[in-house]
């Protein structure tokens, strides 16, 4: 039976109260109370943090657990709960008194632009307390206070999870000599930090299977050496801030071996290069972007050993990238034929995302690609068009895969609208009675699906 707490006891999903020594029937024992402390423990752990002390009304049982059980201190459900916000630092320190530890997440979120917690002294004061001891995720936000405690790192031997932002990491005595032996998780966001920095930062952590760096700023290179990193996501590697009258952005990255590496997410900042050397499992690749303002080419430019590809365009194919199966495209309009160009540089791609915004491709295709159609291998299982509206290029486009891409499952949508005349409309206009793969699926969706 699932059950919820409540401040007397359980809540069943029928909606009636349950006490802690009675069964559903009005009979029985209370058997998650006569589970072993080690898991209710966990359980508490598992809790909200507004919910976690509360399990000390449920039952005698259950008083001494949340002082002893993991803490799991989560700062985004105290700012939200009503009773909490304007008193946010006081209840983490009460909580952190009162609590005997071991600690298993911290968190103490963005303040967007304002300090939640007060001064810099505050945060090391936490950061010490012997309720974080052997602490396992610590997520902290400094609001741009420049000073990083040394406190900060003196979870290094024990921390599976590390995300810091809003903070200058660019003195290189900051993270040298650093080591997370056990970190699996690394974020960066909204930091300074030097060349030498991160990648003495990223060396510090030989078991990293996770790294993402959004909005930091101070490195024009990036080199990727890592024999354990399966996911990378970089994102605004810049700055706009008025103070900073040069800052030094990413340019360049360098994947030069990563054997385990499965995804390389949102690799577009203005002009990036990026060069892959040796990534053998590559498999998810996004997001190709082509970006010109006042006339100049701010567009990702990606190598792959001999294969170039300059925004969208494919100016060198020597060889097929056979390793990637999900590619995320964003273009000024939806072109058909740089999307061939593309399935014919990733002839294994199995989900395509699309994004376009303007309307200047028409994508007639029948006649101009009338010799292609019969040899060209289209793999596709999956197809998302965002910001669809339904115009006869679209249409054009869509038509393309419906009438030609065999494997096809799932095609989706994002529309503005999905009333019912709108998607009787494109059923017609996007001949799904006449899809070459009998199994695909069609749906419109604004985050709803509505499928046809």
């Amino acid at each position: 039976m699932q059950m919820e707490m409540e401040a007397g006891g359980f809540r069943s999903k029928r909606g009636r109260s349950v006490s802690p020594g009675k069964d559903e029937d009005g009979g029985g024992v209370d058997h998650i109370s006569a589970l072993p402390d080690a898991v209710l423990g966990e359980i508490i752990t598992l809790l909200p943090t507004k919910d976690d002390a509360r399990t000390r009304i449920l039952a005698s049982r259950w008083r001494h657990l949340w002082r002893s059980a993991p803490l799991n201190l989560e700062g985004r459900s105290l700012i939200n709960h009503p009773d909490k916000r304007g008193k946010f630092a006081g209840v983490v320190s009460r909580i952190l008194s009162s609590h005997q530890g071991p600690g298993c997440r911290f968190c103490i979120p963005d303040g967007h632009g304002r300090s939640i917690y007060g001064a810099a002294t505050t945060m090391d004061a936490w950061l010490r307390s012997p309720a974080l001891d052997n602490l396992q995720e610590l997520d902290v936000w400094y609001d741009r206070c420049h000073q990083v405690p040394a406190s900060t790192f003196r979870f290094k031997a024990t921390l599976h999870v590390l995300t810091i932002g809003g903070c200058d990491l660019s003195k290189s005595s900051t993270v040298q000599g650093l080591g997370f032996p056990v970190l699996k998780q690394l974020g960066i966001e909204c930091v300074i930090i030097s060349e030498s920095s991160i990648h003495s930062l990223i060396a510090s952590c030989p078991v990293l299977e996770c790294l993402s760096i959004t909005y930091t700023y101070g490195f024009s290179c990036l080199r990727i050496n890592s024999h354990s990193i399966k996911k990378i996501h970089i994102y605004g590697c810049g700055t706009d801030e008025p103070e900073q009258t040069d800052p030094i952005e990413l340019k360049e990255l360098i994947i030069e071996s990563a054997p385990c590496l499965e995804i390389l997410q949102d690799i577009c900042n203005d002009g990036l290069h990026a060069s892959i050397v040796s990534a053998p499992k590559l498999e998810t690749l996004g997001i190709l972007n082509e970006h010109k303002r006042d006339g100049v080419d701010y567009s990702t430019r990606l190598v792959f050993g001999s294969t170039v590809i300059q925004g969208l365009r494919v100016d060198s194919l020597a060889t097929v990238v056979r390793t990637v199966k999900d590619l995320s495209v964003c273009m000024m309009a939806l072109n058909l034929d740089i999307v061939i160009e593309l399935m014919k540089c990733f002839p294994c791609l199995e989900k395509l995302s699309l994004q376009g915004w303007s309307t200047g491709e028409k994508n007639l295709w029948r006649r101009k690609h009338r010799k292609l159609i019969g040899c060209l291998d289209i793999r596709l299982k999956t197809i998302v068009i965002s910001s669809y509206r339904g115009i006869w290029s679209e249409i054009n486009f869509a038509t393309f895969f419906v009438l030609n891409a065999k494997v096809l499952e799932f095609m989706i949508f994002q529309v503005g609208s999905t009333s019912e005349e709108f998607i009787a409309e494109q059923k017609k206009k996007l001949q799904f009675d006449n899809r070459a793969s009998r199994v695909a699926q069609f749906r419109f969706t604004t985050g709803v699906a509505v499928e046809v």
